[in-house]
């Protein structure tokens, strides 16, 4: 018999939780809800463990990204495959490089989320590491005309992540791990 926390959450399930439990719920992004509400965030699962389809689906998000204005956004949730952090780096700048080649630096941004995310300042145990982590590995690529006009109507952007990292520095590691559980843990017919 399997028990219950035995069934690995479903990856795009547990992502949406994820953006909507923590990002939206604690204003990690406060320009996320307003995308999420209507309906404009696009999740893709996709293989890390074959790096050349890997980047080649990052690609072809681009060019939906450039034929269908309504989506806002795109979170590339990456499993099985990129779970060492140190590998998912890797991927992360080949995916950089890759869209300078395509045309879509400057058009695309490449935002990076994993279980183990660490800024590379940071020491291991600090909280503040929580700010990028998620429940899979994700590469998401948001517009980059919407996030310089967000950040043109925000105030004081630049105190986003200083009011993250305290935010999560305060909470700690339980509170955080409490709401990964609700995003991970709940079983599919309550989400």
């Amino acid at each position: 018999m399997t028990s219950h926390h035995d069934v690995q959450p479903d990856p795009e399930t547990a992502t949406r939780r994820w953006l909507y439990n923590f990002v939206i719920a604690h204003d990690i992004c406060p320009f996320a809800r307003r995308e999420f509400d209507a309906d404009r965030v696009r999740y893709c699962r996709v293989s890390g463990h074959d790096t050349e389809a890997l980047l080649q689906r990052l690609i072809e998000e681009c060019r939906h990204l450039d034929a269908d204005a309504h989506t806002a956004t795109t979170l590339l949730i990456v499993t099985p495959g990129l779970e060492v952090f140190e590998d998912y780096l890797d991927a992360l700048a080949l995916a950089e490089r890759l869209m300078q080649l395509e045309g879509y630096e400057g058009v695309y941004q490449l935002a990076s989320f994993h279980p183990d995310y660490r800024f590379g300042d940071a020491p291991a145990d600090d909280p503040a590491n929580l700010t990028n982590c998620s429940p899979f590995p994700v590469l998401h690529l948001l517009r980059e005309a919407q996030v310089e006009a967000a950040l043109q109507r925000f105030a004081n952007p630049e105190r986003i992540p200083e009011r993250n990292i305290s935010l999560l520095r305060d909470r700690g590691h339980e509170w955080w791990r409490n709401i990964m559980q609700t995003c991970c843990d709940i079983p599919p017919d309550r989400a």
